[in-house]
Order: structure tokens, then C-alpha cells, then sequence
């Protein structure tokens, strides 16, 4: 694992961001029970590792993304974070819904979007990717390209990583499960014996725990 993939692991640990518990799995909104949850919105509260993370991303896309012409972040958990990486690295920026508001205007897109302009998404949490990918898509349909997208988190399902790649999307997060799995055990925070089956969870997660 890289120094910084273990940094961040570390301090969303830290600030309970996510949370490990075999014993009593949690229940996703989909009813796969997991035995880990994650809540990158808590990490706003927490200024040291808020800004860590947005240095992160910043030197990552400042790096790997020169080119990138405005930020774009999935509403709502990607918001803040797209705001602070689009206010640090002076670029534009706009937020995308994953459906048009039922009022007002009823946009889907908040900002400004030229046609052909070079968008770099940011994303809190990639877990299965659809959502992340429709929020890809609907910019595409602007006339917009999406050179990327960014996430703090990313379980690393299979079915996550072939959809990007059929949908010619880099997509790169910032730290993942594999990596905060193995601090975790290495901190002590659960046992050696637990590795296997969290492992077992990240490849087949629907039937995990049955």
C-alpha cells in the first residue's frame, strides 16, 4: 500500500469516517450485509484530515489531470469536496443530481458547463459505480467530457472497476478496502484472523454473512 493510500485509510479510521464491525455487519440500503460502513461526510468536521484529503486530490489531479478544465461534483456527498479541490487548484466549478429538480428550473446540472470543456468529477465513495457512472453520463450529454473521476473511497468491487473501463472513464480513489482492511488488522482494531473474511466480502458481498 502507498504512503498516502495508508495516511488517509488512517485518518478516516481516525474520525470514524468508516467503521469496522464483524460481529454485527451492517445493512446497506440494497440489504447486503457488510461488515464495514463508510461516511466520508463526517470528515468535513474534522480540519486536519479534511485537509489532507483535499491536498490529496489536488496534487493528484494537478499531476495526472493538467489539462482539466472544471470540477464537477456528485451531489450531495461530493459537493463540499469538489468545491474545496475547484477553489484550490482556481478552476470552475459545478455539481451534477442524479435527477432534475422537480422545481424551479429544474436543473440537473448547477453551474456553468461549456461544450467540449475538459471535467474532472469528484466523487466521496465509490461502491458499485452505477450512480457515479449515470452522474458521468448525464455531464457527456451536456456535450461536456469527462477526463475522470476521483473518489476519497473506493470498495473495489470488480463490477465497479469494468464498468468505468467499458465506459472509458479513468477512475482513481484516493485510498480503498483492501488498504484499510489491512491497517486496520495492523492497528489492531481487528484481529489477524478476520482478514479472510473481509477479503470474501469485497469479491462476493451479496451472499457475505448468510
Amino acid at each position: 500500500m502507498s504512503n498516502s493510500a495508508k495516511a488517509i485509510a488512517e485518518r478516516l479510521l481516525q474520525v470514524e469516517a468508516v467503521r469496522l464491525n464483524l460481529e454485527n455487519p451492517f445493512t446497506w440500503a440494497s440489504g447486503w450485509k457488510s461488515p464495514v460502513y463508510c461516511d466520508n461526510r463526517r470528515v468535513l468536521s474534522f480540519p486536519i484530515a479534511r485537509d489532507l484529503i483535499k491536498s490529496e486530490m489536488c496534487r493528484y489531479i494537478f499531476e495526472e489531470y493538467p489539462d482539466t478544465e472544471a470540477i464537477a461534483g456528485v451531489a450531495t456527498a461530493g459537493i463540499a469536496w469538489g468545491a474545496m479541490v475547484a477553489d484550490q487548484l482556481k478552476l470552475p466549478f459545478l455539481y451534477v443530481r442524479s435527477k432534475p429538480k422537480e422545481h424551479g428550473m429544474g436543473n440537473q446540472i448547477e453551474g456553468v458547463l461549456d461544450r467540449n470543456c475538459k471535467v474532472l468529477v469528484i466523487e466521496d465513495l465509490v461502491s458499485t459505480g452505477k450512480s457515479s457512472l449515470a452522474i458521468c453520463e448525464t455531464i457527456r450529454a451536456a456535450g461536456a467530457e469527462v477526463v475522470a473521476m476521483v473518489s476519497i473511497f473506493s470498495y473495489g468491487f470488480d463490477v465497479s472497476v469494468k464498468s468505468f473501463e467499458q465506459a472509458g472513464i479513468p477512475m482513481h480513489s484516493l485510498t480503498d478496502y483492501d488498504v484499510l482492511s489491512r491497517l486496520a488488522i495492523e492497528k489492531g482494531i481487528i484481529g489477524n484472523e478476520h482478514l479472510d473474511s473481509l477479503l470474501k466480502w469485497r469479491v462476493d458481498p451479496g451472499s457475505w454473512g448468510r
